[in-house]
């Protein structure tokens, strides 16, 4: 059977069909083609290609600013310690306030490169810019789970190499001054959080979760729950003659904290007290750390009491075996022995 061949009329209308589309008028008539051709000759079908085809590239565009993204994210992670949501929505917005016009960006067309960029604008420092990464990471991270994006850009970003500097710790006279102060300042309120952070090297933002329940004095350990501690892992740190000498003395009821109410308002005014301004954030846990290695010569015990995932950043960071600490150790000082 031949096919009915149009006539002039039936012509001039599906020109003038294809030029009401606003596009080439030989352009149009090959999408027309294709269609068709998808569609194995038969209209319907190629209607049905069509509107698969819409579909498809619908879902595959769907997306949503970055600052919705932030906001998605920061909801999964809501379960979280208070200290990571924090840190979390502190950095994504800071991204968002220093890298301008990534706010209403749409997720989908960042780029990595774009991401190197933003990293750079926003943060001054490798540490800042590799935290900040890690945060960058789990935004995107959210958005493909909602099909806002097709990949982790930030994913083909490394992390910056950091070259880590020695930190000082404390001399045998500023330990002494340091506890010294701590046990007169507010009645000696907050001797045994000191004496924890100083003699057990735990972290600051720890010791403000601690409850007298989590100090073990007869088994001789403190006890970081996994939600207590930074790195989300449970442990016990060991609790040293001199450090159970100081508990016993302060010892309070189970459910009291270690820190006092207004603790860090307290620990600022204490440490000024005690002759220590500016105050170095992490002397009292490298302190402890070079007299426990230098005391054990063991870096994995080490590692355990300070809830590092490996010995790699004791080596490059909080132990200076040098200098001003071998003059104390000749000396014979010890904290962790007496």
């Amino acid at each position: 059977m031949m096919k009915k061949t149009p006539n002039r009329n039936t012509e001039l209308a599906a020109l003038e069909i294809l030029r009401q589309t606003g596009v080439d008028i030989v352009e149009a008539a090959l999408v027309a083609k294709s269609a068709l051709e998808a569609g194995r000759g038969r209209t319907k079908r190629a209607y049905a290609c069509i509107s698969a085809g819409a579909a498809t590239l619908q879902a595959r565009e769907k997306t949503v600013t970055f600052e919705r993204a932030v906001s998605a994210a920061i909801e999964e992670r809501r379960e979280r310690r208070k200290r990571t949501v924090t840190d979390f929505r502190y950095m994504a917005k800071r991204l968002m306030k220093r890298c301008q016009g990534l706010a209403k960006k749409r997720v989908r067309s960042i780029t990595a490169q774009e991401c190197t960029t933003y990293l750079r604008q926003a943060f001054d420092t490798p540490r800042q810019r590799n935290k900040a990464r890690l945060i960058l990471s789990g935004i995107f991270a959210t958005a493909m789970q909602h099909g806002w994006c097709a990949e982790n850009p930030v994913q083909k970003i490394k992390p910056e190499k950091i070259r880590e500097n020695r930190i000082n710790i404390l001399s045998h006279e500023e330990i002494e001054r340091l506890v010294h102060t701590a046990s007169e300042y507010a009645q000696g309120a907050c001797l045994a959080a000191v004496a924890i952070m100083l003699l057990a090297g735990v972290r600051p933002h720890e010791c403000e979760r601690l409850r007298w329940r989590d100090v073990r004095l007869v088994e001789g350990v403190i006890v970081i729950s996994p939600q207590h501690s930074k790195t989300g892992g449970a442990r016990c740190v060991t609790i040293h003659p001199p450090l159970a000498k100081i508990l016993r003395r302060v010892q309070k009821a189970q459910d009291e904290r270690i820190c006092p109410p207004n603790w860090r308002r307290h620990w600022a005014a204490l440490h000024r007290e005690a002759g220590f301004t500016p105050w170095q954030p992490d002397v009292l846990r490298h302190t402890f750390a070079t007299h426990h290695l230098a005391t054990f010569r063991s870096y994995t015990e080490l590692q355990l009491e300070m809830g590092h995932r490996s010995a790699d950043l004791l080596r490059t960071r909080y132990v200076a075996m040098g200098g001003r600490f071998l003059t104390e150790y000749r000396r014979g000082v010890s904290l962790l022995v007496g």
